[in-house]
């Protein structure tokens, strides 16, 4: 009986070592929510940080809004001030699950699951599915994705003076190279 539970604890702790998390603190996130014949709407935050459990699939990421940053300084100030209100809501996170996720499985060739998660803007959660492309790339992982949202939905509001020069759906693309923790 004893050596079955030591033979136990051995194991589990030896799986708790070996677990692999992978993490970056340099991930970047695009978005674009411009208007054909208007002024380019875009940003792109190159600090997200995101870990992902290769024993559980287990993906999680953070971004800090005020870390998003535009070409034009005003446009940068009024997504904070106006519309993020980036002082009261400072991060915007994703906690999900990748689908049959098996990190033994990985290649160099792009392997394409689902994903589905939390999505929190604005201080709202949202749940979401989308496709995250995963390569393994010289024992790196790299997380690529597209996801679509409407501001509405995470009561982001719209001045009816700008409200046509701003895309409906936003379109946020990610890259993240994840390295052993």
């Amino acid at each position: 009986m004893k050596k079955g539970i030591i033979l136990m604890m051995c194991f589990l702790v030896g799986n708790v070592i070996f677990a692999q998390k992978m993490i970056t603190r340099a991930g970047e996130i695009k978005f674009e929510a411009s208007m054909p014949a208007f002024e380019e709407i875009a940003a792109t935050n190159n600090t997200v940080s995101c870990i992902l459990d290769e024993a559980t699939g287990d993906f999680v990421a953070l971004a800090l809004v005020k870390a998003f940053k535009f070409k034009a300084p005003l446009m940068e100030e009024h997504f904070n001030e106006n519309y993020m209100e980036s002082s009261k809501f400072p991060k915007a996170t994703f906690k999900g699950k990748i689908a049959n996720f098996d990190a033994k499985k990985l290649s160099s060739t792009k392997s394409s699951y689902d994903l589905e998660g939390d999505l929190t803007i604005h201080g709202v959660t949202k749940k979401i599915k989308t496709k995250l492309n995963l390569v393994l790339n010289g024992g790196k992982i790299i997380a690529t994705s597209l996801i679509s949202v409407k501001p509405q939905d995470y009561n982001i509001e719209i001045p009816s003076l700008v409200k046509d020069k701003i895309a409906e759906n936003v379109k946020i693309s990610i890259n993240f190279i994840l390295e052993a923790n």
